[in-house]
């Protein structure tokens, strides 16, 4: 055993559960960490606003299954990583945020950055603390990560006093220790009754969403899709884990199977915004619901459901499938098959369009074509990355991440560079509004200082339009103020913090600029100027 600061006990503590990196913008009070993490062998990974930290931390987990980290400094470094921690909690990912703090013996007297950060933290994450001396550093890091990743998963935040960080103990391991995050399968009776509701159904249909990337079995939905052959929809994280062309994937059709189903499987996603809370007019009034959840408090909320299940989807569905062997609705499917097909169609038109400007359909189809079997989309904007998501084919184990529920802009950067470094010999592509571009625009240096080559792809269309459209169908054109930007050079920026830029206004140039882009070695941007489409002419966001 030997003495060492607080700083080397808390790398040790991070190393014992598998961290690698910390993503990090540099302040006083927490450079001690920075000290012990060289000592250690963890990367510390740095950005130019703490919400991107935040974010990074966030797209670790997202990518590697592992709790991400972010080391910020003490007051406005805090605050400025709340929206990251709120982001991380609405979804459902585990990460560790480190806050720094004034010196213990100066607090309430004034010193520089003091603030009650701990309770600043508590509404947005699972577990906010101060560690309260460092002898027990080790152990309240082995409780903040089990906590994260217990039941649904999310952030917790742990506030480190700089004298705390400066101070020497032993360092020998606690009486904690690393623990595998328990999962709880489904209750047998619920099971077998959900099980029977399925045989019986005619039109039952699966919705499955982001928890389903925190089973254990990675495969368990293919597994389940070959033998119960009948309607999926996939959201957030779940997005990938059947192949695109499964005939059983559905994505352009929900809203009509959600109002003809006999019986619906709600797997790891809330009754929230995106299914209408569950409530009739958009759901069969007359339809079974089977819900299954890591958080037994969301079962019930928002509807009456008929079967309740407590438990990791993972294990639930393989509990369903060895209690239902298999099932087929052949008619259903074909049903919804013809309503899809009419939606993909029409797609397919604006797809093949050869505008100039090209149409923001074909921007997201070649840019779909151009990835590789490991890469990882990251999802940015409103209006154009809503285009992306029903247009840019995935499958396991490429990754489609986006802010989820919270909707937050500005994820980007630092979701790609955590997606860049966990996965070196893929691309993390960032499919960009020109609206969020502008949020964290100067990551484009850290990520060329850190050699990360991330390629950003941005539907320029010089408007917030995802905001615009609900406000000139609501207020007139003359009254639609705020909204509106211009075809700026986004591309220069990101040249003049030293990566590669193309500016596209043509369907011509297209290709060839993403090519170069994939193959720039550097942080690229591909700014598009975009046409406008009747894709999402309806769609409103509030």
């Amino acid at each position: 055993m030997t003495l060492v600061h607080g700083g080397r006990l808390v790398a040790q503590a991070l190393k014992r559960h598998g961290i690698t990196h910390t993503f990090t913008l540099c302040g006083g009070h927490i450079q001690a960490i920075y000290d012990g993490c060289l000592d250690e062998g963890i990367r510390v990974v740095d950005v130019r606003h703490e919400q991107t930290a935040g974010h990074a931390a966030d797209g670790w987990a997202r990518v590697t299954g592992i709790p991400g980290v972010a080391l910020v400094t003490a007051g406005p470094g805090i605050t400025d990583v709340v929206t990251a921690l709120a982001t991380a909690q609405r979804t459902g990912v585990p990460m560790l945020c480190i806050g720094g703090a004034g010196p213990a013996a100066l607090q309430d007297m004034g010193s520089l950055q003091d603030m009650d950060t701990v309770t600043l933290m508590r509404p947005i994450s699972k577990w906010s603390a101060r560690v309260p001396e460092v002898g027990r550093v080790k152990e309240y890091i082995d409780s903040a990560l089990r906590i994260a990743q217990s039941n649904v998963p999310g952030p917790v935040y742990l506030e480190m006093p700089l004298d705390l960080l400066m101070n020497y103990a032993e360092d020998s391991d606690p009486l904690t220790a690393p623990l595998a995050p328990p999962r709880p399968a489904g209750d047998p009776d619920a099971i077998e009754r959900a099980a029977a509701l399925l045989r019986a159904a005619e039109r039952p249909t699966f919705i499955v969403g982001a928890q389903l990337r925190w089973a254990r079995d990675r495969e368990i939905l293919r597994k389940l899709a070959e033998k119960v052959r009948v309607p999926y929809f996939l959201n957030g994280m779940a997005r990938g884990a059947l192949p695109h062309a499964h005939p059983c994937l559905f994505s352009r059709s929900r809203r009509q199977a959600l109002a003809e189903s006999d019986l619906v499987l709600v797997f790891g996603t809330p009754f929230d915004f995106r299914v209408e809370y569950g409530r009739p007019g958009t759901w069969n009034p007359d339809g079974k619901v089977v819900q299954v959840d890591l958080d037994g408090a969301e079962l019930g909320r928002n509807r009456r459901i008929d079967v309740a299940i407590h438990g990791d989807s993972g294990l639930v569905l393989a509990q369903l499938l060895d209690a239902v062997g298999s099932k087929e609705a052949p008619a259903w499917v074909s049903t919804l098959r013809a309503s899809e097909q009419r939606a993909r169609d029409k797609m397919a038109a604006e797809i093949a369009q050869s505008s100039d400007p090209p149409n923001p359909l074909r921007v997201c189809h070649e840019l779909g074509q151009r990835l590789g079997k490991n890469d990882v989309v990251v999802g940015d904007g409103g209006d154009f990355v809503a285009t992306a998501a029903y247009t840019i084919p995935l499958e396991w184990p490429q990754l489609w991440m986006d802010p989820g529920p919270l909707g937050t802009l500005g994820i980007g950067p630092g979701f790609a560079m955590a997606a860049q470094l966990a996965r070196p010999d893929a691309r993390a592509v960032l499919v960009y509004g020109d609206g969020s571009f502008g949020l964290h625009a100067m990551e484009f240096e850290a990520m060329a200082r850190q050699k990360l080559p991330v390629v950003a792809v941005i539907g320029n269309d010089a408007a917030w339009t995802q905001i615009r459209r609900g406000q000139v169908t609501m207020y007139g054109e003359e009254r639609a103020v705020a909204t509106s930007l211009t075809h700026t050079r986004y591309e220069q920026v990101v040249e003049a913090c030293g990566g590669k830029g193309f500016w596209v206004e043509k369907l011509s140039e297209l290709g060839p600029a993403l090519d170069a882009a994939f193959g720039a070695g550097v942080p690229a941007c591909v700014n598009v100027k975009i046409a406008g489409s009747e894709f999402r002419k309806n769609a409103i966001s509030v």
